[in-house]
């Protein structure tokens, strides 16, 4: 049984993604885009997210609309991240997982950052995306079916100024997913590294960014259902996020390839 959201071939695949999805990053933005997109094709849904007001808002929505949807609020830095989620996930069976966590609010010079700053940037995406996808993945693979899908960002194919920390979590989790979809897929269990580009989220709007030419959340989310099953990964935003992703995977010449193709800093990198 199907859910058809594009009026199309492909769609989300319940026998094999369901009965329940955990959206971990669920609450707005991606995430939300997604938790609406399944709820409307008769998954169950698990939200997780830090805060908890925006939680409540999108599950009452969902419920509205007759979907059953549990919620979780919880930093997904912290080191008990994976065992609040399971308090409301042991009980049921995890289908589908959608690692949307990650965003990044700090930039700076690497060696002038608060430990914090970095240990936060991978405690998410290293560590909780690891974590996460054993933990479900294990499940999923002991049924022979389901789904995982891991947020990336174009800036993980390049180091650039001030992101330090965000460029190698993200270049980690998209060799992760490849990885993880190697393995996972003889048994039955569908990996994507979902690559975004810019996208208009609230996250970004409020870090002050012009949206202008920034992908629409629910587009992208929707990429990602459209080719879940063609790992190991999918860039969203069309053909120029792919030259971009190119450019920025030249072997050789690195030095001018960072210097033509990283994402620039915000203020001027010190040389001191």
């Amino acid at each position: 049984m199907a859910c058809d959201l594009r009026g199309e071939d492909l769609s989300v695949n319940l026998e094999k993604y369901g009965p329940w999805a955990l959206v971990v990053g669920g609450s707005e933005g991606v995430g939300a885009a997604f938790a609406r997109k399944l709820a409307a094709c008769g998954l169950r849904l698990v939200l997780v997210a830090r805060k908890l007001r925006p939680l409540e808002e999108l599950a009452d929505e969902l419920r509205t609309r007759s979907a059953e949807v549990r919620i979780a609020s919880v930093d997904m830095g912290a080191s008990n991240a994976l065992q609040r989620v399971r308090a409301v996930t042991d009980d049921i069976e995890v289908g589908l997982l959608i690692y949307n966590a990650g965003a990044n609010s700090t930039r700076g010079n690497f060696v002038e950052l608060d430990p914090s700053v970095y240990r936060s940037v991978i405690a998410v995406t290293v560590v909780g995306q690891s974590e996460f996808a054993h933990h479900y993945g294990a499940a999923m693979c002991h049924r022979g079916r389901g789904g995982i899908v891991l947020a990336g960002s174009l800036s993980g194919y390049m180091g650039a100024p001030s992101l330090a920390p965000y460029t190698g979590a993200k270049a980690f989790s998209r060799v992760f997913s490849e990885a993880l979809w190697a393995e996972c897929g003889p048994m039955g269990v569908d990996v994507l590294h979902l690559c975004l580009g810019f996208t208009a989220t609230p996250a970004m709007a409020r870090l002050g960014y012009d949206l202008a030419t920034a992908a629409h959340a629910d587009l992208v989310a929707q990429e990602a259902l459209d080719h879940i099953a063609e790992g190991p990964v999918w860039i969203a935003g069309g053909p120029q996020n792919r030259e971009r992703a190119r450019q920025r995977s030249i072997v050789d010449g690195r030095a001018q390839a960072i210097r033509a193709h990283a994402t620039p800093a915000r203020e001027p990198v010190s040389r001191n």
